[in-house]
């Protein structure tokens, strides 16, 4: 019987709940963990270090988790309003994203974010260029604000330190027998691929790159660094200071739900030595 996570309250497109099981015996004990990338924060939620530094470069995202964190309980009794049933409407829920896209304050950002993201398509956070959320309605039967859930996240990060800001500034922070996480946009399965768009930003081949040269560094200096990544030509050479575990991973490469096909992924350790 397969062991059970804690999941996150987001729905999240690259979320690492199905791949902790090769993640967590490989993270190497420290006091703090730091996360540049910590995206649904999946990760976080299923370790037990006793400080965090969670960052992610989308300023959303870090927002609601720092509501959370403050507000709990509060912040969910608010939010529940939005999960009524008349609110699970194309209607309302192009409306709510109207009103978030427009509003300038915080908590109102936050609230609509949560309700964003359990209404629309398929756990994605996406933009324009105009930095505008535009992750069409979804359609689900009935979404829910996972308030257990919310309260336990609440509750872990008390000992955490969210900051948006790019990674190479949160890498900064890290410091001797701290352990840092690394879960980048992903490279492209095949040199004709695209790089993945992260948030309003491209994160590319150079932003690869320097994540290995980071991962190095923080190595001499005595941190521990965990990278997740596509398996592909490019990683393997881009990694090959660490050591590397690969492993099939059934994921969704076409919109058709009923293709599903195994891709290679890795997880590159950088180890002090």
């Amino acid at each position: 019987m397969s062991k059970k996570y804690q999941r996150s309250f987001l729905k999240w497109a690259g979320s690492k709940y199905q791949l902790l099981k090769h993640i967590l015996p490989i993270l190497p004990d420290g006091k703090t963990l730091i996360e540049p990338f910590v995206g649904s924060g999946v990760v976080f939620l299923n370790t037990d270090y006793d400080n965090y530094i969670l960052s992610d470069s989308n300023r959303d995202l870090i927002n609601v988790y720092q509501f959370v964190q403050k507000e709990g309980f509060k912040f969910v009794d608010d939010a529940n309003y939005l999960f009524k049933s008349e609110h699970n409407r194309k209607s309302a829920y192009y409306q709510f994203r109207d009103e978030f896209n427009a509003s300038k304050k915080k908590r109102e950002r936050a609230l609509l974010f949560i309700y964003l993201n359990r209404h629309g398509y398929n756990g994605l956070c996406r933009y324009n260029s105009s930095g505008e959320l535009n992750v069409p309605f979804g359609q689900h039967d009935k979404p829910s604000l996972n308030i257990d859930n919310i309260m336990r996240f609440h509750d872990k990060s008390q000992n955490a330190l969210f900051t948006c800001e790019d990674f190479r500034d949160t890498l900064k922070r890290a410091k001797k027998h701290d352990v840092v996480y690394c879960d980048p946009p992903y490279v492209p399965l095949s040199d004709t691929a695209y790089f993945t768009s992260y948030n309003k930003h491209d994160f590319d081949v150079d932003d690869q790159l320097a994540l290995a040269e980071h991962a190095q560094r923080l190595q001499k200096k005595g941190v521990h660094t965990l990278l997740s990544n596509h398996d592909t030509e490019f990683t393997q050479s881009a990694y090959h200071q660490a050591d590397i575990t690969s492993f099939d991973v059934q994921r969704m490469i076409s919109c058709k739900v009923d293709n599903r096909a195994p891709v290679r992924e890795l997880l590159a350790l950088y180890s002090p030595r």
